[in-house]
């Protein structure tokens, strides 16, 4: 057998280099905050693996294999695939609102035989990548201010209101902010950003006056007062405020929880697990999980600050914007300071689709620490 059948001795010892290079730290940040998620859905299950808790961890376990797998991938590779999977991303986003598979009142999902795919998943890895190319090859007086502005504004606004047209108005928030995120770290002006602020108050009034529906519309009058329909739409809110509020400094102990364990808070396992850990371990544990969180993210951006292309950095702090929007925004909703719009708490909820997006974005971020002294040529280099 020759040595081009199998991989020749210098591609092996620049793998092994490259595996050496992923971030260690951040890997095991996530897999405590992934094994915090199983603590957590293991309790809400009355002490059962199943339904929640097994499937959580075996996902992850596969989620963890595949961000390693990714952080080997070339980041020219991934410059080259920017625009095809956002391109993608819209496709199937407006296939939803052909031949969605509705649940609940909202079409999500597109139905593949046994395989169901939420494009909106796919949108928001296919979003940061498409803005940073867009802004890789962008002079940095253009990206300041100038109508070139308006391409990026395009980019995002589309993805945004198909998505809020599923309805799906959480995600819809995520991706705009997202969006938002990377152009502002693009070099967006002082002046521009500040004229983007002012003008959020009378666009966020048009949304709501016109373009959402009427339970969403519900959902912002019930942030704004849970107590006037207490057994209706703000219960939601008022009994994550009750665990909230019960788990004190130190919690009642782990899977003693009368909330989630009683069944009076809602989504337990999802959209208000982190209301279950405050419960039961109190302001000491939410602070601790928190800080892994802050942790990651700082990991992260220092990775994002690292890279010698333009394209690396972009990417990285983009997905890292998303993580963060995804904690502030579950936090701010489970302690009744934003409207329950549907975000879960990332990898301490419950869900594959979420869990798997996360693991991909940080298999992107982790190909940019180990690429980080590459740099990516606006035709990445002879790949296109």
């Amino acid at each position: 057998m020759t040595s081009s059948a199998l991989t020749r001795p210098g591609e092996r010892s620049r793998a092994i280099v490259k595996f050496a290079e992923i971030d260690w730290t951040l890997t095991a940040v996530l897999c405590l905050l992934a094994g915090c998620g199983g603590l957590m859905l293991y309790s809400v299950a009355g002490g059962n693996l199943k339904p929640w808790a097994e499937p959580h961890l075996f996902r992850f376990g596969l989620c963890l294999l595949l961000m390693a797998v990714l952080a080997m991938v070339d980041l020219r590779v991934w410059f080259v695939a920017a625009y095809p999977v956002y391109a993608i991303g819209l496709l199937l986003l407006v296939a939803v609102q052909l031949v969605g598979k509705s649940h609940l009142g909202a079409a999500r999902w597109l139905q593949f035989g046994p395989i169901g795919l939420q494009p909106s998943e796919i949108m928001k890895i296919g979003l940061v990548l498409a803005l940073a190319r867009f802004y890789h090859g962008l002079p940095s007086a253009s990206a300041r201010w100038s109508w070139w502005l308006l391409v990026p504004a395009g980019m995002i606004a589309v993805p945004a209101l198909l998505v809020a047209k599923q309805p799906d108005l959480g995600t819809a928030i995520l991706l705009a902010a997202t969006g938002g995120a990377v152009v502002m770290l693009a070099g967006l002006s002082l002046r521009a950003i500040a004229v983007a602020v002012v003008g959020v108050v009378p666009a966020g009034w048009v949304v709501i006056k016109y373009l959402m529906k009427d339970y969403q519309r519900d959902r912002i009058l019930t942030f704004l007062h849970p107590e006037n329909d207490p057994s209706g739409s703000g219960y939601h809110i008022l009994q994550a405020k009750i665990a909230l509020g019960s788990g004190g400094i130190l919690g009642k102990g782990y899977g003693l929880g009368s909330q989630s364990q009683l069944n009076f808070l809602p989504e337990k396992q999802t959209d208000f697990i982190f209301a279950t850990l405050a419960e039961e371990f109190g302001l000491v544990g939410c602070v601790s999980v928190l800080a892994l969180y802050a942790v990651a993210i700082v990991i992260s951006l220092r990775i994002a600050s690292l890279s010698h292309s333009h394209f690396g950095r972009l990417s990285a702090a983009g997905v890292t914007a998303t993580f963060g929007l995804y904690v502030l925004i579950n936090g701010a909703m489970v302690m009744g300071l934003a409207p329950v719009v549907g975000v879960p708490m990332p990898l301490l909820s419950y869900g594959g689709t979420v869990m798997l997006t996360v693991m991909i974005g940080f298999g992107l971020v982790q190909a940019v620490r180990v690429n980080r002294y590459e740099e990516v040529s606006s035709g990445a280099g002879g790949l296109l």
